[in-house]
């Protein structure tokens, strides 16, 4: 594993506790914190399959 799959394994739940914290907040809407999960999940899927 490079380092840069390593780094999306590491930043994207990081992404994801992110979003979820700012919705418990009241600072994200619930489409805009699925939007942030699911694209951030998309494109840790892309990245990693591309390096």
């Amino acid at each position: 594993m490079s380092d840069a799959q390593l780094g999306l394994l590491t930043a994207t739940p990081i992404i994801i506790a992110f979003a979820g914290a700012l919705r418990t907040m009241g600072v994200l809407s619930t489409t805009a914190t699925v939007s942030a999960i699911g694209l951030s999940i998309a494109i840790a899927a892309v990245l990693f399959t591309t390096q």
